[in-house]
């Protein structure tokens, strides 16, 4: 029953590139080398020289390599919980693990659709989707959205927006 609250009018839901989690994956990796990097960096002159505290300093390369597991742990659960239906008169979206999020907007009250792709995402052939309305709290972001597929849905949802005419 509690799953209810989160499902589709319409029931079929789509999901976002698999991509996204490899290439959150990588940054988060980077993210934790450059911790461990710091470590060693800082141990090598130093560790003649603080006696009995030297092992503080790999701390920093312990919390590098926790982030990178927990990153390669998140990564595939966040990107399964996105996900996109478009329904006869609204388009919903999903997403979040911990603190999930249903957004419905209705086309007659989107102003217009934003896709957004930098170098990372580029690279593994996926951007993100923002539908903007006139309230903040309405706006959907669909991260993780194949190229092609977030073209379709740009011009698509622009289409439905005007043909329903509903505005602000």
């Amino acid at each position: 029953m509690r799953q209810d609250l989160f499902t589709s009018p319409e029931g079929q839901w789509t999901p976002v590139s698999p991509q996204l989690a490899t290439a959150r994956g990588l940054i988060g990796t980077a993210c934790g080398l450059v911790l461990v990097l710091v470590s060693v960096g800082a141990w090598l002159p130093l560790r003649d020289s603080m006696g009995g505290w030297a092992p503080v300093l790999w701390l920093p390369a312990a919390l590098g390599l926790g982030l990178i597991a927990w990153i390669w742990w998140w990564a595939p659960r966040n990107r399964r919980s996105w996900g996109y239906a478009e329904a006869e008169d609204d388009f919903v979206v999903r997403g979040g693990i911990m603190f999930r999020r249903l957004v419905v907007v209705p086309y007659g009250r989107m102003q217009f659709v934003d896709v957004q792709s930098g170098p990372v995402a580029r690279t593994f052939g996926f951007g993100t989707v923002t539908l903007h309305t006139a309230s903040t709290s309405t706006a959907a972001e669909i991260p993780g959205v194949p190229l092609d597929e977030a073209k379709r849905l740009r011009d698509r949802l622009t289409d439905l927006g005007e043909g329903h005419g509903a505005g602000v």
